[in-house]
Order: structure tokens, then sequence, then C-alpha cells
């Protein structure tokens, strides 16, 4: 098992397979923005696998496909396939933001892909245009219902709170959600690049006392994956409520993960700027005794903690080049 200097044992990948989305969303990727990897410099899906069983040899148990948006690259479904028979790989997930989820969602999860986390921050059309920055509340409402079909689950829907944007409408989000039985995660914006710097973040605190009176929503241990998110749960136990605070609460002392980026770069921490490249070795002939050595090496270096709240200006790559 992969352990940094600190005791955390690193179980967890998220594998960014593109930096690019089809999606503007004010607090990550702004208008206009043209800096995107080039396609030469991304991992090959031989080279993805050849580092994902790394990984899985050290320990890694936990693999999520994320982006950008994942659906964006040519034969996701593929290359899920190739990583959820890895010997060692027991969960394979998916981050989206579902526009294109209704024309993949059976073959992804043929592939093995088991659950999904999508991005959906309203249920009110003009508000998902302001924050997306194109007409795309049907498209992703369709996503997460062939998702449902195509039996994936759970299913996550990640709302960003935003303060002054969409913070009054969390109560339908919620209501949506025990509707459908979805898991709601509510998560607070993060100083990610200008973008995340602009985005107004909400205390989700007062937002979880509101829930638990209004919906009678009551404490759940169960952490339901292995992410950082602090668990409500409905009175029936049919479905729960998240809450990712990295502004209020952070929860940097339970990390249990590191980013691979596109372009093979092992980011240590979302808000520090610790990095190791890998694509270099993996191009340069290395051995997998040296890839892993590599992994190793670069896991002690992962800080004990984010300074979002000390020093906001400090990350000035986007969420999307590090993959969400």
């Amino acid at each position: 098992m992969l352990r940094d200097r600190y005791g955390r044992s690193i179980e967890y990948l998220r594998l960014s397979v593109t930096d690019r989305c089809d999606l503007r969303c004010s607090y990550c990727i702004p208008k206009g923005f043209k800096g995107f990897e080039e396609p030469a410099h991304w991992l090959t899906f031989d080279e993805i696998e050849r580092l994902v069983a790394a990984f899985a040899r050290l320990g890694t148990r936990r693999l999520r496909l994320t982006g950008g948006e994942p659906l964006l690259r040519r034969h996701l479904a593929e290359l899920a396939g190739r990583l959820s028979s890895l010997p060692g790989i027991d969960d394979l997930s998916l981050s989206t933001n579902a526009t294109r989820l209704a024309h993949h969602a059976d073959a992804l999860r043929a592939a093995g892909v088991s659950r999904i986390n999508v991005s959906l921050d309203s249920l009110d059309r003009a508000c998902m245009q302001q924050i997306t920055g194109r007409d795309s509340l049907g498209m992703i409402l369709d996503g997460i219902m062939a998702g449902k079909a195509a039996g994936f689950d759970p299913i996550k829907i990640n709302m960003v709170a935003l303060r002054g944007v969409n913070e009054h409408q969390i109560d339908a989000m919620v209501a949506f959600c025990i509707e459908h039985q979805f898991v709601l995660r509510l998560i607070e914006a993060m100083p990610m690049g200008a973008t995340g710097r602009d985005a107004t973040w909400l205390d989700l605190g007062p937002i979880e006392r509101h829930l638990r009176r209004h919906f009678g929503l009551v404490h759940q241990p169960d952490t339901l994956g292995g992410g950082p998110a602090r668990y409500l749960a409905t009175p029936d136990g049919r479905t729960s409520v998240g809450f990712i605070t990295p502004m209020s609460q952070h929860f940097c002392a339970d990390c249990n993960r590191v980013r691979l980026s596109v372009d093979g770069t092992l980011y240590l921490c979302l808000g520090q700027e610790d990095k190791v490249e890998l694509r270099p070795l993996l191009r340069g002939g290395a051995s997998d005794a040296e890839l892993e050595q590599a992994i190793r090496a670069a896991i002690e270096l992962k800080p004990e903690k984010h300074e979002f709240r000390e020093q906001p200006d400090k990350i000035i790559r986007f969420m999307s080049q590090t993959g969400g």
C-alpha cells in the first residue's frame, strides 16, 4: 500500500483523459480559453494502462476517469474495459457533465464502469445556461436518465454551491435527488485559477443545518465511496446528501488520492504545486520497476494540506488542467 509521509494511505487515483470540455462553467474554464494540452502530449491508451497497472500493483484500488469532460476522448469505453480488467482495480467510476452520456452510457456500463458522478448545478434552465455558457440542462438530464437506465449505481449529482447564483435552488435539487434516489453532493467552490477565484463560494455549514430541519436528514456514518464528503441520509435511508467543504472545513488529514493529468503529470494536491512528470519515463524506456519507484517517490512529496484560505491566489491552473 502506498503511504505518504503523514501516514495517509493513497489508494485512489483520479485519471484525466482530456483537459477539454464542451461547457465553460463559470468556476472552471474561462470563456475563450485556448491553452489546452497538445494531443501529441496526451498519454496514449497503452501508456495509461501501463501506469494504472503500476498504481494497482502498489495498492491503488479505486480509479476514476475524469477530465475536462472525459466523454470527449474518443473510444473511452475501450479504455474503460482495459482498465477495469487490470488486477487490483476494484472500483472504476466516471465523472462527467453528462451532455454526451445518453450516447455512451450502455457501452461504459458494459465496459466495467460501475458508478458515475454528474455535474449539475441547477434545475433551472436559465441558471444552467448562465453557469455553463450554453443551453445544457436538457442534454444533462437526458444523460442522467440514460445512466440510470444503464444501471449505474449509485449516481451522484455534484452541485457547486455559488452564493448569489444557485443557493436558492438547493432545496429543489435535494427534492429531485430524493425523488430519483440519486446521491446529492454539495461542493464549496475552490480558488483554482482566475475563474475559481472569481466564484463566490458558499459556506455549507448553514445549508447543512437548514437541510437537516427541512428534509429531516440524519447523520450517516457511511462514506459512500472513497471521497471526502460527509453525508446525511433521508429518514427512510433511501438516499443521501453529502457536503464537500474544502473552504470552511478542509479534509486534508484523510486525503487518500492523487491526480494524473492527461499529459502524464501526477499532481499530489489540488491546492499545491507539488507534481511529478511521468510521461518522460514512459516514453524514455523506463522499466516497470522504475515506474513504481517514481510513483513511490512522488507520493513522498504529497503535502500535508492545501492553502486555499491562506493563499487563494496560489494556484493559477484551472481545475480542468489538473483533472477533476
